[in-house]
């Protein structure tokens, strides 16, 4: 693989809002459509699809974004995690590169990683953004347009999380998620997607470790859209039975779940310094080629529980596809719908490239 690296659509040098407000970039903004022939063959969550292929919440920021996705051949992009209120960005820089080649265990992950804004094949970066939101007033109206948009053969899924209180107060918490998840189905969305791979607010653990909470969320969310499909967005279970409670707790009454997220880091610049300015950001997610093992781990892992248990959630392989193959590795895993944001970023014909690969 060349170790150049194309124009990203997501441009690291600038700040959240240059992205959220002049993006996307690079070939993302060229224009140009990929058509598609024949009849859409695959199936995801219900919705006909030509590759059940996509972008996971994260780098479409917006419907522009959005749009040129699904301009791209991606047909099953994710517009970006969106809350109730407003909430701010965390400071720049939001992303850069991590200098590793081969894979990020979770022990090479205590010890930490140099980051830096040089670019190079194969790709990981780190990105912090804290989850960054407009008010509905602003987001509900643009991912109405980006669902609309989707052409035949395409489905947009709309990602949202809660928000803790000024006070803490646990059930206002969940009532959050569930508020927000009937905001993101009012867009139109066809299929909705809850974020529990962030930090469980008012605890130091991520929401999807937290099974008690994560079950009385997933309820909450289910009373309130009903039929509309639901994904959950997990993290890497180290623990075998830590997974297979979340299953088979939660697992008949989700209709996906998606992994993984990131793989959490010390990230340092060539100094040994925090390279993330601000409190709270001496460790952040690391995505990219050198996580791809453990998004390929957890899909294996999904797929022999939902087997023993007599399940019926889709899995979404998330985690280090940059390339064809990649793609095809997920899905003999036991993927049925595989996702790509660092790939994505930086190669914008990456759904085009799989498309004509002949899967």
């Amino acid at each position: 693989m060349s170790s150049t690296v194309r124009t990203p659509f997501y441009d690291p040098t600038k700040t959240y809002q240059e992205n959220y407000e002049h993006g996307p970039f690079g070939a993302f903004a060229n224009g140009e459509v990929f058509t598609e022939k024949g009849e859409p063959q695959y199936k995801h969550l219900g919705h006909k699809v030509y590759l059940p292929f996509g972008i996971p919440a994260g780098p479409l920021l917006n419907g522009n974004f959005v749009k040129a996705a699904l301009d791209k051949g991606f047909d099953i992009p994710v517009y970006k995690t969106v809350r109730t209120k407003k909430y701010p960005c965390a400071p720049w820089p939001n992303v850069l590169a991590v200098k590793i080649t081969d894979r990020l265990t979770l022990e090479r992950a205590e010890k930490g990683l140099v980051a830096d804004h040089h670019y190079k094949q194969p790709l990981s970066i780190t990105n912090s953004f804290g989850v960054p939101s407009y008010d509905p007033e602003q987001w509900q109206p643009d991912m109405q347009k980006a669902v609309e948009y989707a052409k035949k053969g395409q489905v947009v899924v709309g990602s949202f999380q809660g928000t803790t209180s000024a006070g803490g107060n646990v059930d206002e918490y969940i009532n959050d998620f569930a508020f927000a998840a009937r905001l993101v189905k009012e867009t139109g969305a066809k299929i909705l997607e809850v974020n529990l791979s962030c930090p469980n607010e008012g605890t130091a653990h991520l929401l999807c470790f937290d099974l008690q909470r994560t079950n009385l969320v997933v309820e909450a969310i289910k009373n309130e859209i009903g039929d509309t499909p639901l994904v959950i967005k997990i993290a890497y279970f180290e623990k075998d039975d830590a997974l297979e409670k979340l299953v088979t707790t939660v697992g008949s009454k989700v209709q996906g779940i998606a992994a993984i997220n990131t793989i959490p880091a010390k990230i340092v610049d060539e100094h040994g310094e925090q390279a993330l300015p601000g409190a709270g950001r001496a460790r952040s997610g690391v995505c990219g080629h050198t996580i791809k093992w453990a998004g390929v781990e957890m899909v294996r892992r999904l797929k022999t529980l939902r087997e023993k248990h007599d399940l019926s959630f889709s899995i979404d392989g998330v985690g280090g596809v940059t390339a064809p193959t990649d793609y095809m590795e997920y899905k003999i895993a036991g993927a049925d719908a595989v996702m790509s944001a660092t790939g994505a970023m930086w190669n914008p014909f990456l759904a085009e490239e799989i498309k004509l690969y002949g899967v």
